[in-house]
This record gives structure tokens, sequence and C-alpha cells, in this order.
């Protein structure tokens, strides 16, 4: 399977839904990844895990799939395939609490027999590939990535990405791009390098220190949902732009969701968009866009707020 440059959207849980990858896709990303998918609430067929799970009318789909059991891991792979999914991704490098409070993510890490026995489950339930994400380890006295990465390739696994931190560094300090490369050293199957990629010279350092094959990139592209495509080649949206995209971004996820989960679901992006590209707003203009109940006030403060902006931008230039 081909993807079309070697730049990756992370999977982010309340960030990376239907709309926002859209338009990744669209300004440039490589390869898009669904919200983590819970595995058990798949099969007992909630509606949150369907929204997630939902294709956007691209591809490769790639789902990504969290859990702790064998059994429930290898159904949801087999529901996800029978759904449009081209690429199952199993989560093992998420550190929220909620998360490994069920001993799934990154948590999988601290007991890498349980760990091979679910991935062995995932990869014989389905014909499609399976990919695994993890981070270095579950602390800094724990680094066995490379261990769990060597025996997932033999278990079936055909490309592994690390997010450079351990567990207990949840998204502290930085990420150590140089560690990753000891996963490089024991693998045959492509490498997807992720953690504190910003700028296109981080991408480039990562890829180097690493010795991965490609790059992922996540919180930097909240509130640009354009900016993996542009560490990818593609051009930079212009300034005075940005406003109509984030106003298109609010209409896509009231379409998407409905008018009363999409009001609550869009405050954080919002939120982003308005800290990147108008910081000076004033806190009553910001707090009427955040907490208005209306999606054509909200729409019209939003594109007003960016615009304003923008052409802030064009005078101090």
């Amino acid at each position: 399977m081909s993807v079309r440059n070697r730049v990756v959207l992370a999977p982010m849980s309340g960030v990376t839904d239907m709309p926002f990858r859209e338009l990744a896709w669209r300004f440039g990303a490589g390869l898009v990844v669904t919200e983590m998918v819970a595995s058990r609430e798949l099969v007992n067929d909630t509606a949150e895990s369907w929204s997630r799970l939902k294709a956007a009318g691209f591809r490769p789909h790639m789902v990504q799939l969290a859990g702790r059991e064998a059994h429930w891991m290898a159904e949801a792979a087999k529901i996800a395939a029978d759904h449009g999914a081209d690429i199952i991704d199993i989560n093992m490098g998420c550190p929220a609490k909620k998360v490994i409070g069920g001993y799934s993510g990154s948590a999988l890490m601290r007991d890498p027999d349980h760990a091979l026995g679910l991935i062995e489950a995932t990869v014989k339930a389905v014909d499609i590939p399976v990919t695994l994400k993890m981070r270095l380890g579950w602390d800094e006295n724990s680094i066995n990535a490379p261990d769990i990465a060597r025996r997932a390739e033999a278990s079936g696994i055909q490309l592994v990405t690390i997010h450079g931190r351990t567990r207990m560094q949840f998204y502290e300090g930085r990420a150590d791009w140089d560690a990753i490369r000891a996963v490089r050293e024991v693998i045959s199957v492509p490498l997807i390098a992720n953690g504190d990629v910003e700028t296109a010279h981080d991408a480039q350092e990562i890829l180097r220190r690493s010795g991965a094959d490609a790059v992922m990139i996540g919180r930097g592209c909240q509130g640009r949902p354009w900016h993996a495509g542009v560490l990818a080649g593609a051009a930079e949206p212009r300034r005075e732009d940005i406003a109509d995209i984030a106003v298109e971004h609010y209409r896509m996820m009231l379409d998407f969701y409905g008018e009363a989960v999409a009001i609550r679901h869009a405050r954080k992006h919002l939120g982003w968009y308005l800290e990147r590209f108008a910081p000076a707003l004033a806190g009553t203009e910001k707090a009427g866009i955040m907490t208005s109940r209306d999606p054509r006030e909200v729409a019209a403060r939003l594109y007003h707020a960016l615009d304003a902006g923008a052409l802030d931008g064009r005078e101090a230039a």
C-alpha cells in the first residue's frame, strides 16, 4: 500500500475527527489516521465509536483501535475492515489516565507478552495491514520499544510508529529523536517517527536522527489542519484565507455532528485558531466566540476576529 508523501497526521482523540481529517487531506497530508476507536465499544455498537470509524471519502482509510483484550481487538478489527478500513493501527502509545487506567494505550508496554498476544490476535483477524503506534517505554527504566517492535514485526505488524517519549513523560520535556533509532536498527518494516515536530527543519531532523521512513505530526496541526501538508511541500495558505478555512471547518463540524454536539466539540478548535492567528483578541470578544450557542453568531465573530488578524498582520508587515 502506498501513501502520497512522508508526512502523516497523528491520531488525536477529540481532534482528528472526520472534518479535521478531510481538511488535512485536502491540504496535502500524506496519510491521516482516525481518532482512537475503543474496540469493545465498537463491538458493542456505540454511537461514538461509529462516528470515529467513519471514512472521509479518500484512501487509504486508516483506523486506530485501542483496547486491552485480544478478543475485543480482533472483533473490532473485523468490523473496521468490513466497513472500509484499509489499515488497522493498534494504539499502545496513548498516555491519558482514562486510557491507561483501563490497561490500554501505553499501559500495554508494561506487559509485553500480553501486548504481543493482542497484536497477534488483531493481525490474524483481518487481511489488511496492521500497524503499531507506541512510545519508547513506560518510563526511563523500561525502554522496551525496540524489543516490542522486533517481536511485533515477527507477529505480522507491517509498520511501526514511535513517539519519542515514555509514558511517564506524558508531553513534558523534549521528545528523544535519537532514541527512536534503536527501533530502526531492529526492524525492517517502515518506521514513522513522532514527537515535537513543528517545522520543516524539525521534520528533516527527526528523519535524519531516527533513521525513520516518515514523520508524524500531531499537536503542531492544532489550529492549522493544513500544516502536515505544508511540511510535505504544499503551499502555506495565504494569511487572508485563514478566516475562510476556520469558518469552513466550523461549518463542517456542524454538518457532521449536528448543532448541539458540534457547538461543544468545536470550541477547542476555535480556541486554537484564535491563539495562533488572533492572539491580541480582547478577552470579551474571545469569550463571545467560545461561549455563544448561536452558530451564525459564532461563524460571524470568528471570521471577523481572524480576518482582522490578517489585516493587522499585513499592516505590521
